[in-house]
């Protein structure tokens, strides 16, 4: 049940953060290059979310398998 809920956590943590990765795709249309863009992403906590998302389910699921 726990390993459940963290990988429903890691889920959650990856839908939110692609969903402002994806709004900040916005940034594009004003005039930033895919270089500033890409350093945006990476030094917001709010994209950031994303990436911590599939840590967590990548962990997850290596407990489960093994």
């Amino acid at each position: 049940m726990k390993k459940l809920f963290i990988n429903l956590l890691g889920i959650i943590f990856t839908s939110i953060g692609l969903t402002f990765i994806i709004l900040y795709l916005n940034l594009l249309s004003l005039n930033y290059s895919f270089l500033e863009y890409l350093l945006f992403i990476l030094t917001h906590f709010s994209s950031n979310i994303f990436f911590i998302g599939i840590l967590i389910i990548i962990i997850i699921n290596k407990k489960i398998i093994n």
